[in-house]
């Protein structure tokens, strides 16, 4: 990365992405202002810029309406694991198949015991961990395994589950 900024990069090549916006709670309120969503990352804690009495982490980054959205540490956990554009190495799979995996959704990370679900489109599939596993960003990658064995893997996407958190990504306060 040329001079260390990533988020030059990512501004250059996507200048929205340096547009200021809210930074937000999981219910939608406004908690301070940032100066571009290039700027964060998922499970990030320093550098937020707001005060509040307690940790908060990025849960989510919200680029159609410039928001980040922040919470306790305890929000970033997740079981469920959205995947697409699936490469799958092992035997043909079923819509609907569940097969048991090792995934790992984070280089930093060890595999944990998983099951894949196949999903009806041609490379789409869910993840389901046996335990809760945080920081999962859309965008990175998630590998499979069986054991030593490269099952395949895919590119992470997530559709929120918390209402909370659909309300602060569409810019609506939660009831």
């Amino acid at each position: 990365v040329p001079q260390g900024s990533y988020a030059a990069i990512v501004e250059r090549l996507r200048p929205e992405a340096g547009e200021p916006g809210d930074i937000v709670d999981q219910n939608g309120r406004v908690l301070g202002q940032h100066n571009g969503i290039a700027h964060f990352t998922v499970g990030q804690r320093k550098g937020l810029g707001i005060a509040a009495t307690e940790p908060f982490y990025v849960l989510r980054l919200d680029p159609e309406n410039r928001r980040v959205i922040v919470g306790p540490k305890s929000a970033l956990c997740e079981t469920r694991v959205h995947l697409g554009e699936l490469n799958w190495l092992g035997p043909p799979l079923q819509p609907g198949e569940m097969v048991p995996v090792s995934a790992k959704v984070r280089s930093t990370q060890p595999p944990v015991s998983a099951t894949l679900h196949a999903g009806a489109a041609t490379g789409a599939a869910e993840l389901l961990l046996s335990e809760p596993a945080g920081a999962i960003a859309p965008g990175q990658a998630a590998v499979l395994y069986d054991g030593e064995r490269l099952l395949g893997g895919g590119w992470i996407r997530r559709v929120p589950e918390n209402p909370a958190l659909q309300a602060a990504e569409t810019g609506a306060a939660a009831a």
